[in-house]
Parts: structure tokens; sequence; C-alpha cells
């Protein structure tokens, strides 16, 4: 089997970066379309990246360390993200070869323009939301594949990676970045968008990927209670506050669900926040397009296992709550921690910032963000950048952060290393406190929540 890309067929695709989130997804799904893979990856041999590494190998994917020999004549075309520089050792080989080098997004619109494509977009909540129409569609009969950012923890109790589903239908659901401006590329059959809010670029920036991305969508759905959104002008809403075409009759958050009422029926999501209410709203519009059953709808709501990483919930013996999310820019802190006050009145954040880059763009938003949202007798702890390789200006850090916040009712700190941090925690969370694990990027905070949770007595046996 081949790929069609620019009127080409491709049979044998080589992935550097392969191990990479969306790079596994789209590598998994092309392998069940009987396209021969091959990748590559920096942290072949971490442990934190050992279950993608075995579970690709499992569907015959070839891989090699990023030195250039897992790319030769046979080669088809080569596949990279952003994140990937010029100078990477498989971009020289597939030079060397004269192979054509295509970006992620140039594969994946491919993919898009061969299904009847649900593309989800916006600043925060895609991978959430995909995995919400991925999971209602499937629950009503739909049979669709699913390309995503995050793995479902669905998926993943099925022995797959969870980032990535081939269906029987003709429904791809995918998460649309708009993180390096690729969305553009896409043509989906239904488009969404959840929000905006600074983050890779600036809000005018981003207002404008996504007009061109609703252009190219037969059917636009855009968030009604995001105001920055009223420029797109779609005919079709979702939002829980304004008017929109698909709102709640009532709405209700609680400690560890959210609920809304609509025509009768009840659906009942196990995910607290606002904002999570607010996904809900979204993927239910999706779903009430693709004329979904209601009542198949209800059980699947309350049935929805969720996404790695996104407001997963541990609660250890001594009744402290342990909470691991992507949360990784300042809107996106900001209703990590509003949800986490559900738990908890008294929240002790770590963040881990990812990229130097990121970061000095997004530091006055940082400050204004902490600042707002949290409050006397809370504790901030920023952990050094995560720094995945390349070329980057280091001037700032988590120091400069904390050192910025100036005078603030709330305790912050820049912990050097792990350890002290772990011990800093240890020494200041107490029953009944919610300890808030956020970050991206780095494979390796998933584990790390769980160390937290095990340092803080281990996860409730009567849970």
């Amino acid at each position: 089997m081949s790929l069609l890309i620019n009127n080409k067929e491709f049979s044998t695709i080589h992935f550097t970066g392969i191990l990479g989130s969306g790079m596994s997804a789209i590598a998994q799904y092309l392998r069940w379309t009987g396209v021969s893979v091959s990748g590559s990856d920096r942290l072949l041999n971490s442990e934190d990246t050992a279950i993608i590494k075995n579970k690709l190998t499992d569907l015959e994917c070839s891989l090699f360390s990023q030195d250039g020999t897992g790319i030769n004549e046979a080669t088809d075309a080569i596949c990279i993200s952003t994140a990937i520089e010029e100078s990477n050792p498989d971009i020289v080989a597939a030079r060397q070869y004269n192979k054509p080098i295509f970006h992620r997004s140039d594969i994946l619109a491919a993919i898009v323009s061969s299904k009847k494509t649900i593309a989800i977009a916006g600043t925060s909540g895609k991978s959430t939301v995909t995995a919400m129409v991925f999971e209602f569609l499937t629950a009503s009969g739909k049979a669709p594949s699913l390309i995503s950012g995050a793995s479902l923890r669905r998926l993943e109790n099925e022995g797959l990676i969870g980032n990535a589903y081939y269906g029987k239908s003709e429904y791809l659901v995918i998460e649309a970045d708009e993180s390096d401006g690729t969305l553009v590329k896409y043509y989906p059959s239904i488009s969404v968008i959840l929000n905006v809010s600074k983050d890779h670029k600036t809000i005018p920036e981003l207002l404008e990927l996504f007009s061109t991305f609703s252009k190219n969508s037969s059917v636009t759905i855009v968030n009604a209670d995001d105001t920055w959104l009223a420029s797109i002008g779609s005919a079709k809403t979702f939002g829980v506050y304004n008017n929109a075409s698909y709102t709640p009759d009532s709405y209700q958050l609680d400690k560890l669900s959210c609920t809304i009422k609509r025509k009768g029926l009840t659906f009942s999501l196990p995910l607290p926040g606002a904002h999570n209410m607010s996904n809900l709203c979204a993927a239910l519009a999706v779903c009430e397009l693709t004329e979904c059953d209601p009542l198949l709808l209800c059980g699947a709501v309350s049935g929805y296992q969720g996404v790695a990483r996104r407001f997963t919930i541990y609660k250890t013996d001594k009744k402290i709550y342990v909470v691991d999310d992507f949360a990784h820019n300042p809107e996106k802190i900001k209703a990590a921690v509003n949800a986490a006050r559900n738990l908890s009145s008294r929240v002790i954040a770590i963040y881990q910032p990812h990229g130097f880059g990121p970061t000095r763009f997004l530091k006055d938003d940082y400050i204004e963000a902490f600042r707002s949202v949290f409050k006397k007798g809370d504790i901030l702890y920023l952990l050094p950048i995560y720094y995945a390789g390349g070329t980057a200006q280091k001037d700032i850090s988590s120091d400069i952060l904390i050192n910025a916040l100036g005078d603030i009712s709330f305790t912050a700190c820049a912990p050097q290393t792990r350890d002290e941090l772990i011990k800093l925690v240890k020494q200041n969370a107490s029953e009944n406190d919610c300890v808030l694990l956020m970050g991206a990027r780095d494979p390796s905070l998933a584990a790390f929540a769980r160390t937290i949770t095990d340092q803080l007595g281990g996860i409730e046996h009567n849970s």
C-alpha cells in the first residue's frame, strides 16, 4: 500500500523523531494502512520511551539511531517535524540519496484529504476534545480512525500506544496543531475551533491561522464563549454561557465531574473544571452534527476514560491529591489550578517550563497568570526549563520568573533538581492538599507524577 502526496505514491516512509507523540501517531496509522515505516529518535534507548518503541517494533516499524543509517536507496521519503534541524544526520542522508523531505503536516494533510476528517483546533483542549469525539463516535457506532497528540487511556487499555487508531469507516478524528502554523494545510470536512490565547504565537497571528483553517473546512464549529473567535464568523457554534447552536439548558460543576443537561438528557463527564465543561459541549456539538444517537451519547460521556496527563488524579494514603496535567502555557495553567481548587482549597503547584524560546516569549504572561491564580497559602515550584536539544539562546530561567513575581501572597521558589523539589513537597504537603504537576514535552513527567505520589504515601488503597 502507499500514501498519495502531491499526486505521487509513497510506500516507504522514514520518520525522524518517530517516538514523539505526533509522529508516532501518524507512523502507526500508516502501518495499519500497509505503508512500510522506519524511524529514528534521539531518545531511542530511553526508559521513558521504551513502551512506544516496543509497540512500534511490534507493528514492524524498523527503528534506528538518529545517525542517518535508517535511510537508504529504498526509502521513498522522510518525515520530519519543526523540531528537526537541517544539520540532523537523517536530513543529511536524505539529501545524499536525493529523497524528498516532508514536514509531518504534509503527511497528515495527505491523510486528511483521503478521509471524512473531523479536525480539532484551538490553543487549549485539543487532545481532550479529540479524544472525546473519537470515544463518543465509537460508542455511537461510527467506527472512526484517530490521529492525536496524546494517548487515550481507553486505547492504552487495549494494548495500543493510544494516540492512533484505524477504524472501519470514512471518519477520521485528528488534532490540528497551530503551534507551527501548519494547520492551514488541512482541508477537513468538519473543523472545531475551541479557543485562542497567546502561546507559541500572538493572538492576531493565531486568528489569521484559524480564519484560514475555517475557510478550508466544509463546516466549522466555533466557541461562542471566546470573544476573540467572533471574527471567524461561523454559523455553527457551541458554548456554555452565550447563545450558541449547541448550548446546555443547565450545567453543574462538581468536585470530580461536570454535568450538562440538554433537551431532557443528562450528560455527566468524569472530569472537573469549567474548561472541561466547554470541551464537552464542543465534542457533543460534533456528535449532533454527525447525527449520533443522544441516548448512546449519555453513556459514552459518563464512560469517558480520558487522556494521559490531562488532569490525571491520584489520591494518596495520606489523603493528599496528586494531579498530573499537560498544562504548559498561562491560560492552561490557570484552568488547571482552578480545576484543582475543586479538590482542595490549597494548591501546591509544580511547573516545568519547556523550551527557552517559548518561556522567553511568554515571560510576562506567566508572571501575570501566577499572580492572578495563586492565593495566600499556595505554593509554586518552578523546575528548571526542559531543554529538548538543538540551538537555543539560554537567557531565561525559572529563577528569573520567580524573581520577577515581586511582592506576592503565596510562596514561590525554583528548586534546582527534582530531588530537592520532592524534599520540599514532602515537608509542606499535608492532608487535603492538592499537589499539581504541570508541564509538556518531557516524556518523564508521567513517571515523575507517580514518584511524587509514592513519596506522599502511595495511592490510597481503598480508592
